[in-house]
Protein backbone atom coordinates (compact mmCIF):
# COMPACT_ATOMS: atom_id res chain seq x y z
CA UNK A 1 0.00 0.00 0.00
CA UNK A 2 1.06 3.40 -0.43
CA UNK A 3 0.27 7.09 -0.42
CA UNK A 4 1.00 9.92 -2.41
CA UNK A 5 0.12 12.90 0.33
CA UNK A 6 0.37 16.77 -0.59
CA UNK A 7 0.34 20.15 1.68
CA UNK A 8 -2.30 22.02 -0.02
CA UNK A 9 -3.86 25.51 0.77
CA UNK A 10 -6.71 23.87 -1.03
CA UNK A 11 -8.23 21.45 -3.59
CA UNK A 12 -11.46 20.35 -5.50
CA UNK A 13 -12.62 17.17 -7.38
CA UNK A 14 -15.02 17.27 -9.97
CA UNK A 15 -16.49 13.92 -12.28
CA UNK A 16 -18.26 14.89 -15.51
CA UNK A 17 -18.17 18.58 -14.66
CA UNK A 18 -19.63 18.24 -11.13
CA UNK A 19 -18.25 19.13 -7.86
CA UNK A 20 -18.02 15.97 -6.17
CA UNK A 21 -15.87 17.74 -2.48
CA UNK A 22 -13.18 20.42 -1.80
CA UNK A 23 -11.44 21.18 0.61
CA UNK A 24 -9.44 24.21 2.57
CA UNK A 25 -6.04 24.04 4.17
CA UNK A 26 -5.07 20.36 4.44
CA UNK A 27 -4.02 17.21 3.14
CA UNK A 28 -4.69 15.84 -0.92
CA UNK A 29 -3.78 11.98 -0.71
CA UNK A 30 -3.92 9.69 -3.05
CA UNK A 31 -4.21 6.34 -2.60
CA UNK A 32 -2.81 3.33 -4.38
CA UNK A 33 -3.44 -0.75 -3.14
CA UNK A 34 -1.25 -3.35 -4.23
CA UNK A 35 -2.10 -7.06 -4.47
CA UNK A 36 -2.85 -8.70 -1.31
CA UNK A 37 -2.64 -5.46 1.16
CA UNK A 38 -4.32 -6.31 5.08
CA UNK A 39 -6.09 -3.62 7.29
CA UNK A 40 -2.70 -4.06 8.98
CA UNK A 41 -1.16 -2.17 6.01
CA UNK A 42 -4.13 -0.09 5.62
CA UNK A 43 -3.71 0.90 9.71
CA UNK A 44 0.01 1.95 9.56
CA UNK A 45 -0.37 4.39 6.80
CA UNK A 46 -3.62 5.86 8.16
CA UNK A 47 -1.65 6.36 11.43
CA UNK A 48 1.46 7.91 9.10
CA UNK A 49 -1.07 10.34 7.34
CA UNK A 50 -3.07 11.41 10.54
CA UNK A 51 0.09 12.00 12.28
CA UNK A 52 2.51 13.16 9.68
CA UNK A 53 4.28 16.27 10.88
CA UNK A 54 3.96 18.85 7.97
CA UNK A 55 2.30 21.94 8.32
CA UNK A 56 4.69 24.42 9.69
CA UNK A 57 4.49 25.52 13.78
CA UNK A 58 5.08 29.25 14.86
CA UNK A 59 8.14 28.85 14.50
CA UNK A 60 8.01 27.87 10.66
CA UNK A 61 9.07 24.01 11.41
CA UNK A 62 7.28 21.59 10.06
CA UNK A 63 5.90 20.44 13.64
CA UNK A 64 2.54 20.24 13.52
CA UNK A 65 0.02 17.06 11.70
CA UNK A 66 -3.40 18.26 10.14
CA UNK A 67 -5.04 17.26 13.15
CA UNK A 68 -3.25 20.33 14.73
CA UNK A 69 -4.01 23.07 12.73
CA UNK A 70 -7.32 22.16 12.24
CA UNK A 71 -7.21 20.72 8.42
CA UNK A 72 -9.04 18.77 6.18
CA UNK A 73 -7.90 15.34 4.18
CA UNK A 74 -8.86 14.99 0.46
CA UNK A 75 -8.47 11.10 -0.51
CA UNK A 76 -8.46 9.85 -4.22
CA UNK A 77 -7.94 6.42 -4.59
CA UNK A 78 -5.50 6.27 -7.44
CA UNK A 79 -4.12 2.26 -8.91
CA UNK A 80 -1.50 4.02 -10.98
CA UNK A 81 0.80 4.76 -8.41
CA UNK A 82 1.34 1.13 -8.90
CA UNK A 83 2.29 1.68 -12.49
CA UNK A 84 5.27 -0.39 -13.42
CA UNK A 85 7.66 1.46 -16.20
CA UNK A 86 11.00 -0.85 -16.09
CA UNK A 87 9.42 -2.41 -19.93
CA UNK A 88 9.35 -0.32 -22.00
CA UNK A 89 7.33 2.93 -21.81
CA UNK A 90 3.44 1.79 -21.14
CA UNK A 91 2.95 1.15 -17.63
CA UNK A 92 2.10 -1.97 -16.44
CA UNK A 93 -0.52 -2.36 -13.47
CA UNK A 94 -0.62 -5.89 -12.66
CA UNK A 95 0.82 -5.08 -9.01
CA UNK A 96 -2.50 -3.11 -8.07
CA UNK A 97 -5.29 -4.78 -6.44
CA UNK A 98 -8.59 -5.43 -8.11
CA UNK A 99 -11.05 -3.06 -8.07
CA UNK A 100 -13.49 -4.21 -5.78
CA UNK A 101 -10.88 -4.91 -3.01
CA UNK A 102 -9.19 -1.89 -3.48
CA UNK A 103 -12.44 0.04 -3.32
CA UNK A 104 -12.71 -1.46 0.37
CA UNK A 105 -9.63 -0.87 1.74
CA UNK A 106 -10.02 2.72 0.18
CA UNK A 107 -13.13 3.18 2.17
CA UNK A 108 -11.82 1.78 4.76
CA UNK A 109 -9.17 3.98 5.35
CA UNK A 110 -11.26 7.17 5.02
CA UNK A 111 -13.42 5.40 7.74
CA UNK A 112 -10.27 5.36 10.00
CA UNK A 113 -9.06 8.71 9.56
CA UNK A 114 -12.30 9.85 10.54
CA UNK A 115 -11.85 7.69 13.48
CA UNK A 116 -9.25 10.26 14.70
CA UNK A 117 -11.13 13.49 14.24
CA UNK A 118 -9.99 14.57 10.68
CA UNK A 119 -12.70 15.53 8.06
CA UNK A 120 -12.34 13.47 5.43
CA UNK A 121 -13.50 14.08 1.89
CA UNK A 122 -13.37 11.55 -0.95
CA UNK A 123 -13.27 11.07 -4.84
CA UNK A 124 -15.55 8.88 -6.66
CA UNK A 125 -13.60 5.19 -6.92
CA UNK A 126 -12.80 4.33 -10.55
CA UNK A 127 -14.23 7.93 -11.85
CA UNK A 128 -12.73 9.60 -14.44
CA UNK A 129 -11.68 12.73 -12.15
CA UNK A 130 -10.77 15.93 -12.20
CA UNK A 131 -8.65 17.16 -9.47
CA UNK A 132 -7.71 21.06 -8.88
CA UNK A 133 -5.36 21.97 -5.96
CA UNK A 134 -2.82 24.65 -5.02
CA UNK A 135 0.01 22.55 -3.59
CA UNK A 136 1.64 24.42 -0.43
CA UNK A 137 5.54 24.34 -0.57
CA UNK A 138 5.68 22.28 -2.26
CA UNK A 139 5.64 19.63 0.10
CA UNK A 140 4.44 16.14 -1.68
CA UNK A 141 5.61 12.88 0.33
CA UNK A 142 5.74 9.07 -0.50
CA UNK A 143 5.03 6.78 2.27
CA UNK A 144 4.74 2.92 1.51
CA UNK A 145 4.03 -0.24 3.51
CA UNK A 146 6.00 -2.87 1.84
CA UNK A 147 4.98 -6.52 3.53
CA UNK A 148 8.61 -8.46 4.41
CA UNK A 149 7.26 -11.25 2.68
Amino acid sequence: MKVLVQRVYNCSLEVNGELISKIDKGLLVYLGVKVGDTETDLNYLVNKVGNLRVFEDEKGKMNLSVKDVSGEIMLVSQFTLYGDCSHGFRPSYSKAEEPQKANLLYEKFGAELRKQNIEVKMGVFGADMKIAYVNDGPVSIVIEKERVE
